[in-house]
Parts: C-alpha cells; sequence; structure tokens
C-alpha cells in the first residue's frame, strides 16, 4: 500500500533544508552533504525522496557550470559511484547477474544494458543516461 505524497511534511523538509540555486563552493558541500545524509536513508520517504531529486538538481547544475567534464565512459562512471559510496562489487551482483558480469563491466570488457542503466539509475539515484556510452 502506497501512502499518498504529503505536501506539509515537504514543505517541512523544504523549510529545514531550504535548497537554493548554489552559488558558492560553502554552498556546495553543504547541499553535497544533505543529498548524502538522504541516500544513506534506508526507509527514505516520498517526501524525501522529492527533496533528493531537488537537490541532486542543484548539485548537477552547479557541478555541470563550475567542473565542466567530458564525457566518461560508462564503466568509469560506475567505478567513481562504487568508490565514493564504498559500494563493493558482490552488491551488484543482483543487478548484473553474476559476479563474472558484474567484473567484467567494471573493467569495461562488457556493455551495461538498457535494462541496466535502469536498475543502476535507480540504485545509485542518478539519471540513467551516465551509463550510456
Amino acid at each position: 500500500m502506497s501512502l499518498a505524497f504529503d505536501r506539509n511534511t515537504y514543505g517541512k523538509l523544504l523549510a529545514e533544508y531550504q535548497p537554493q540555486v548554489i552559488t558558492s563552493e560553502a554552498e556546495y558541500e553543504r547541499m553535497l552533504a544533505d543529498a548524502e545524509r538522504l541516500i544513506g536513508c534506508k526507509k527514505r520517504s516520498q517526501e524525501e525522496t522529492a527533496l533528493l531529486q531537488v537537490l541532486v538538481r542543484l548539485i548537477e547544475e552547479y557541478e555541470n557550470k563550475n567542473y565542466p567534464m567530458g564525457k566518461s565512459s560508462p564503466h568509469i562512471i560506475l567505478q567513481h559511484l562504487m568508490e565514493a559510496r564504498e559500494i563493493k562489487q558482490s552488491e551488484l551482483v543482483e543487478i548484473f547477474g553474476s559476479k563474472e558480469i558484474v567484473s567484467e563491466i567494471i573493467e569495461g570488457k562488457r556493455a551495461i544494458t538498457k535494462t541496466q542503466t535502469e536498475t543502476l539509475g535507480d540504485f545509485f539515484h542518478v539519471s540513467p543516461e551516465l551509463f550510456i556510452s
């Protein structure tokens, strides 16, 4: 049973976190910490997930403007996300089906399928497009 989105709860979260366009490195660091805290919530509410999506959008906008990067390969992005979130290869077996496939994908020897990009996007709370070459 899915509970309805509670606008009052969401309003309180907005008041607590006060998301806004990031204009400084200090604001960027604070928003990254807030997003990481929400990502770490095991039982995140709908309202917290909505707030996290706003924070991620603001963070991405700041990073794209201040830290422009060329397009990285999907396996490099996956390696970076795993390292940043301290995720082991064994934690991705459920997504890819076997340890061997996980290793091949991380090493860039095998492409990530469309279905896997969607699952990885959900797992890491990022756009699935990051995993498309």
